[in-house]
């Protein structure tokens, strides 16, 4: 690892990767995509770490846009743009990028510890879930979102809902139908997730804003710089929060349908769940920030496990790394150790090497990103839109992306002016399809029969654990108004 040419390898990974994850709309998959051919002319060992360092180096960077001007520059992103951007406009825009590069820091720094010691263990009860147990795990992740919405439960379920619905456009994967799709070949594919986002963060902030500056009343420009790093008081919320992020996404990532989306969401509705002043979350709380941020980076660690001792990627970026592998010629699983120990230690090494890089990126350029809030939004805005239109054409140089980013924009807009929360549908139409298909696929082994979820006891957990979330509302809605009567 500490070869000069593998450290410059870490080193422009880690940068690009903080680059791409600041750039709205790029994301970690297109620039893999796009350099894994230039990659085939590395030595192995210098490929993966470059590749790697590139998608760790993105859950760190994709924060600083969702702080600064409430886009998520990663899907995974999305919810800190709730805290984190609220955080920004009464002028602690500094702490949170601090926050957010320290709770990564330790995120990443223990994931991979988590990866190098129980790595092979782990992904044994990874082999354990089906398609029924992966139902009912989404099915959880479903019910949690309920909990991230600061409106009430129905309009979250609403918005869920809204989500599911979207994940199901396009080629039905058994059948072959087409769905809600009609003669728009763009959408046989599905309604991107990119565009979704920018539309319903992006779009959506920049027409609020612009609402705003017609009142007079535009509150990005009076951000005003206190100090850049945080308190005594943050740190005492940020390292507990950090912790409690970091087990969840490692855990999370380690499953397919979890990942640093899932990890993110979930971490906040936990610090959510658990804090003594849950109806401040969304207002600027540094537990809002620091849990999913840490939680995404986690992931990261987590991901890696399945597609190392197994050779089973959990997503499309560990897909892409799969494939780098197999262009240098190495098969990942449970023999790499053995045959290929400098690929599979050193890559471990240089996630060590690479969160030490990152923080000593992240940290000085605190200041620089701060500044963003001082460029006048009559500037600002043209040049969101721009990102925003870059980053969605640059996917698939399609047009319908711009429109339904644009859709999505007004759709955004409408949903905060009467206070339904975006988030809920975000989440649905990440978790949608792995859903869907798991439910089909756990219905054709049991002929059609629900009892399956209930015979396997992993599934049947996931099931009890949301019914039990679901009714914990009801019951204490109805607690609440006799203990008032006697009062």
């Amino acid at each position: 690892m500490f070869q000069p040419e593998n450290l410059f390898l870490a080193f422009m990974g880690c940068l690009i990767g903080t680059l791409i994850g600041v750039l709205p709309g790029i994301g970690a998959p297109a620039t893999i995509a796009l350099l894994l051919p230039g990659s085939y002319h590395l030595p192995p060992a210098g490929a993966i770490i470059l590749l790697s360092g590139i998608y760790y180096g993105a859950m760190y960077g994709g924060s600083t846009t969702s702080i600064l001007v409430n886009i998520p520059g990663e899907a995974a992103s999305v919810i800190t743009c709730l805290d984190g951007y609220q955080m920004a406009r009464q002028g602690r825009a500094g702490p949170a990028l601090a926050v957010c590069a320290i709770g990564s820091f330790i995120a990443g720094t223990l994931s991979v510890v988590g990866l190098m010691l129980v790595g092979p263990f782990l992904s044994g009860i990874a082999l354990s879930f089906g398609p029924p147990e992966y139902t009912a795990l989404m099915l959880t992740g479903f019910v949690i979102l309920t909990y991230l919405a600061s409106s009430s439960m129905p309009k979250a379920l609403i918005m869920g809902a809204f989500g599911l619905f979207l994940s199901t456009i396009g080629l039905d994967n058994i059948s072959g139908d087409i769905r809600f799709a009609g003669s728009i070949v763009e959408l046989w594919d599905g309604v991107g997730l990119v565009p979704i986002v920018m539309g319903l963060f992006g779009v959506a902030e920049v027409l609020l804003n612009l609402e705003q500056m017609a009142g007079e009343s535009a509150e990005i420009l009076k951000g005003k710089i206190k100090h850049l790093f945080p308190t005594r008081e943050d740190w005492g919320k940020l390292i507990p929060a950090s912790l409690r992020g970091t087990i969840i996404g490692f855990f999370l990532g380690i499953l397919p349908g979890g990942g640093a989306v899932l990890a993110s969401f979930v971490s906040y509705g936990v610090e959510k769940k658990i804090s003594k002043y849950p109806e401040k979350f969304g207002t600027g709380m540094i537990e809002g920030v620091a849990s999913p941020e840490s939680a995404n980076n986690s992931a990261v660690g987590g991901a890696f496990i399945p597609l190392m001792t197994l050779g089973i990627p959990t997503n499309i970026v560990m897909a892409l790394l799969l494939g780098a592998f197999m262009i240098h010629g190495i098969s990942p699983g449970p023999m790499i150790m053995k045959q290929h120990p400098d690929i599979f230690w050193g890559l471990i090494a240089s996630m060590y090497v690479g969160n030490i890089m990152l923080l000593i990126l992240n940290l000085p350029l605190v200041g620089l990103w701060v500044q963003v809030l001082r460029i006048p939004y009559r500037v600002l805005f043209p040049l969101i839109l721009l990102f925003c239109l870059i980053g969605v054409y640059s996917l698939t140089s399609s047009t319908i992306e711009i429109y339904i980013m644009i859709i999505f924009g007004v759709i955004g807009y409408l949903t905060r002016k009467t206070q339904y929360d975006a988030a809920p549908l975000v989440l649905a139409v990440v978790l949608g399809p792995m859903f869907e298909n798991a439910l089909r696929q756990s219905l054709m082994m049991s002929g059609g029969s629900l009892e399956i979820f209930f015979s396997r006891p992993i599934s049947c957990i996931f099931i009890v654990l949301s019914i039990f979330l679901l009714l914990i509302p009801l019951i204490f809605r109805r607690k609440l108004p006799a203990a008032t009567d006697e009062t």
